[in-house]
């Protein structure tokens, strides 16, 4: 079998080690059953890069300029999230999709939007291929969100804004709602967790400074 398809002993075996550093770093198990059940390798569409999927501190290049996470980025971001099963989850930037595949995982209905055509054309079919068939994908402009489907028990950001997105605020779910969002310009950015009360009243705290490409605007 092609060794991109083939989730092999030797794949899960990098997979596990993967888990156990995470878990050292405070990761909860529900965030780790999750990660240690998806094959990451499948998501890297270059094959020289497959035998780095599981280097817990890399974050590789997918294309149009884009990233797939860190796992340890990914973990983090979910965990700040706290998923329940049945939750209505908004991504902003579906890139490779195994940040979204996360979601699924983790018994979430997502919604995810990504701005460049290639990877949205190209993860619309992938992921579907590997069984994640109720994912509902969005070609468009992250920053408006998706107030069709608003609000949202949960929103996630997997590139940093220069600011934090009004419409994105107000897509939030009144009195439980929770966004988390890298936000600052140049290489670092810091990672927000946002939590809506009443009306337009926020509760936000950040949790250190982690990197990702630009979350840009639409070109159209």
């Amino acid at each position: 079998m092609n060794d991109k398809l083939d989730d092999a002993h030797v794949h899960q075996g990098k997979r596990k080690k993967m888990i156990r550093e995470l878990e050292k770093k405070g990761i909860h198990k529900n965030v780790l059953d999750a990660m240690e059940n998806i094959p990451r390798h499948l998501f890297f569409h270059d094959l020289t890069l497959i035998h780095f999927a599981y280097d817990e501190e890399s974050a590789f290049h997918i294309g149009e300029g884009q990233t797939i996470s860190r796992p340890s980025t990914v973990a983090q971001q979910t965990q700040l999230l706290e998923i329940k099963k049945g939750d209505r989850v908004l991504e902003i930037g579906t890139g490779s999709g195994y940040q979204t595949a996360v979601l699924f995982k983790m018994g979430a209905k997502v919604f995810t939007i990504e701005r460049q055509r290639k990877l949205y054309e190209r993860t619309k079919e992938f992921l579907p291929s590997l069984g994640y068939r109720t994912v509902q994908f969005f070609y468009g402009d992250g920053y408006k969100g998706l107030e069709k489907f608003a609000p949202f028990d949960k929103i996630i950001v997997t590139a940093g804004a220069p600011h934090i997105p009004k419409d994105l605020l107000a897509q939030l779910k009144e009195e439980s709602g929770i966004m988390v969002i890298p936000v600052g310009e140049g290489e670092s950015q810091i990672m927000n967790l946002i939590k809506r009360k009443k009306g337009m009243e926020f509760e936000k705290t950040e949790f250190g400074l982690f990197k990702f490409v630009p979350l840009l605007k639409d070109k159209h």
